[in-house]
């Protein structure tokens, strides 16, 4: 899939985004992975149009006149709302808790007020309440633009998979009153949740968004992210370098262009731009990782243990740098070191498949045959298509003289893969060992056949073995 994201070049930058004097918890930062997603904008203009709605809706009509399409109970808003709102405005949200709990005592129904009870419980870093104070906003007035978005921010700040539905209907709709930012800001909301799930969707998004507003910055960053999660990585490479040429010490974007480089093998051009960022945050976890990966990836293995083993004592509770130390660990042959990681993750998470394969291939190495068979047989039971448990079986099983047991795994593991020259090996033998010569001999055949070199000591034995058998 290719696409190009058109940013206006000739439109004026916009730093100067509405301010209001909170950040709600729910609106603000969300912590990024390698490619370092953040949410801190939007929250910034949520809050605008928040704000916005509340001093228009204190705005009152000329005594004796009325809106004829608003309905009669709009028309007067009682005083509570009212000095709810004047408390709001002035960050005195416990008095605005109070009067708005007063005020939905008479009026449980009234979306506005339910979404202003959350917006408080938003300001006071109250999250889950704010969460549930929108879901009842929403239950009163499905189409209220402002409680969608907040809400969805929430979700898409804990990686709730309920964020895009809420995100999806925001943007659909429209803030009350209109805000062109507020509005674009919610198409850039949706742009950063999809942008690796759905590339195209995300670019409909972020397009939408520069349509109503001018472009930041962060919008050719988040372009580039796009560009990359669908695969154009000569214009993400473009992006990322407008990011880095107006703002050299850009983290994210860095990280963002070695990630396109290791995917290219360009190790030597990606290592310096992670180097360059990690001088500025030493500490930085994506970072650091990042370069490990680099590292391993040009055979420096006791370099990136060293990274690894160091990121492992900043965040020793974090499961995916624990998972790096102890792949590290194995891949260095420190198998003791390994296991006791493995075992640490998997006292966490007893049925992760990939963790119990891992760890029976630790067993495997250190020859405790039977620990590994319990462990791939855990593993096949958790995710029953795991290839690499059926054939981590299969193996433990030939080690175990249990052959009629292999064949089974390796039976059960074509349902979900063809064999490779390992497996058509394992099938030989087990046939040879059970002393089936004629199966024995065809699946040698087909080993030879798919080997073709790569495997000298397992086809030198092959050849002696058909030629022992006369076949």
């Amino acid at each position: 899939m290719k696409f190009e994201i058109v940013i206006p070049t000739g439109a004026k930058r916009s730093g100067g985004i509405c301010r209001v004097p909170h950040i709600c918890p729910g609106l603000a930062d969300v912590g990024r992975s390698a490619k370092r997603t953040r949410f801190s904008a939007f929250g910034f203009s949520v809050l605008c149009v928040l704000s916005s709605a509340l001093c228009a809706a204190q705005t009152s009509l000329p005594p004796g006149t009325s809106n004829p399409d608003e309905p009669r109970q709009q028309q007067s808003i009682p005083d509570p709302l009212t000095e709810a709102e004047s408390a709001i405005a002035d960050q005195h949200f416990p008095a605005a808790a109070n009067r708005l709990d007063v005020y939905l005592s008479a009026h449980p129904d009234s979306a506005r007020a339910l979404f202003d009870r959350g917006y408080v419980a938003d300001a006071q870093k109250q999250t889950a309440n704010a969460e549930s104070w929108y879901r009842k906003a929403i239950a009163a007035d499905p189409k209220q633009f402002e409680s969608r978005l907040a809400l969805g921010l929430i979700l898409a700040a804990k990686s709730d998979l309920g964020a895009r539905e809420q995100l999806d209907a925001a943007v659909q709709l429209e803030p009350n009153p209109p805000n062109p930012v507020a509005k674009a800001q919610a198409d850039r909301a949706l742009a950063r949740l999809i942008r690796s799930s759905d590339p195209t969707g995300a670019r409909d998004a972020l397009v939408a968004a520069l349509q109503l507003t001018p472009e930041t910055p962060d919008d050719t960053l988040l372009a580039a992210e796009i560009a990359a999660a669908a695969g154009n990585d000569d214009l993400a490479e473009q992006a990322y370098r407008r990011v880095l040429d107006a703002n050299p010490n850009s983290s994210e974007a860095s990280a963002g262009l070695a990630h396109l480089y290791m995917g290219e093998k360009k190790y030597a051009e990606a290592q310096p731009l992670v180097e360059a960022a990690l001088r500025r945050d030493p500490d930085d976890p994506a970072l650091n990782a990042q370069l490990a990966a680099i590292l391993s990836a040009q055979g420096k293995q006791a370099d990136a243990l060293t990274l690894l083993e160091k990121l492992h004592q900043l965040q020793p509770h974090s499961a995916s740098v624990t998972g790096m130390l102890a792949d590290a660990e194995f891949q260095a042959g420190n198998l003791d070191k390994a296991d006791a990681l493995f075992q640490q993750l998997l006292a966490a998470e007893p049925s992760d498949a990939s963790l119990l394969d891992a760890r029976g291939q630790i067993l495997i190495r250190q020859q405790h045959y039977d620990d590994a068979l319990a462990s791939f047989h855990k593993a096949a039971a958790a995710r029953p298509d795991d290839i690499d448990a059926w054939s981590g079986i299969a193996f433990a099983d030939s080690e175990l003289h249990l052959y009629a047991d292999e064949l089974q795994a390796l039976s059960t593991r074509s349902k979900f893969a063809p064999d490779n020259p390992t497996c058509l090996f394992l099938r030989a033998t087990a046939y040879d060992n059970l002393h089936q010569t004629q199966a024995a001999a065809d699946y040698y055949h087909r080993f030879l056949t798919a080997a073709q070199g790569k495997f000298p000591d397992q086809e030198w034995q092959a050849k002696h073995r058909l030629t022992a058998l006369g076949k």
